[in-house]
Order: structure tokens, then C-alpha cells, then sequence
């Protein structure tokens, strides 16, 4: 999504920040605030004392949480849809195979004097 376009959807508000900066970053309200009105996801970037810089880095990681929400979607909608069954060929072969590796399990047990005599 174009960064214009997502400005056009969000709500923006400027906000003072403290920590480093100095006196110019304290005072004036360089921190910005991006709520984006149809999901309602917000971020805040006052990393900078640039508004400017601000703005685009609150609009950047909003459209990183937008694109990061969109893959969960997508993943979650793919986790819904119904799995098919197995063909029936496919499905009687493992059974056959069960079987053989079952019956090739048992014959692997210790061989007693009284089984020796059976073969």
C-alpha cells in the first residue's frame, strides 16, 4: 500500500516526547501518532526530532502491523479450509503396510525352546 494512501485512512496526532533530544525535542511536539481508523491499529514514532521523520517512520511501521495482520489472516483462513479425505487406494495401502510392519514387530520377540519346536 502506497504511504499517501495510508495517511488518507489515519487519523494523526502530534504529541511531545522526552528522553534524549534536548530542549527542542521536549518542548515541541515532534511525536506522531497514527491510529488507522478502519482496523484501529495505532503507533507512535517520536524517535527523531523531526516531525517530518517521524511521520514517515509512524507510517511505515503502521504499514508493517497492516501487512503482518493481513499474513495472519491469510494463514489463519488457510488453516480453515476443510482437508479431504485420503483416495481409497491411498488408505488401504498404509493399512497394508500397517499390517506388514505389525506382523514383522512380533516375529522380532525372543525365541523361546517351545516356539523353536513350531518351526
Amino acid at each position: 500500500m502506497d504511504l499517501d494512501q495510508l495517511a488518507e485512512e489515519c487519523e494523526i496526532e502530534f504529541t511531545r516526547t522526552g528522553g534524549p533530544g534536548g530542549q527542542h525535542r521536549n518542548r515541541s511536539a515532534t511525536a506522531v501518532r497514527l491510529t488507522h481508523r478502519p482496523t484501529g491499529i495505532s503507533v507512535l514514532a517520536g524517535d527523531s526530532r523531526s516531525q517530518h521523520q517521524n511521520r514517515l517512520a509512524a507510517l511505515r511501521r503502521l504499514a508493517a502491523k497492516l501487512e503482518a495482520r493481513e499474513r495472519e489472516e491469510r494463514a489463519r483462513q488457510q488453516q480453515q479450509k476443510r482437508r479431504k479425505k485420503p483416495f481409497r487406494a491411498n488408505r488401504e495401502k498404509r493399512l497394508r503396510e500397517k499390517k506388514e510392519r505389525s506382523r514383522k514387530k512380533k516375529l522380532r520377540g525372543r525365541v523361546r525352546p517351545s516356539d523353536a519346536d513350531r518351526l
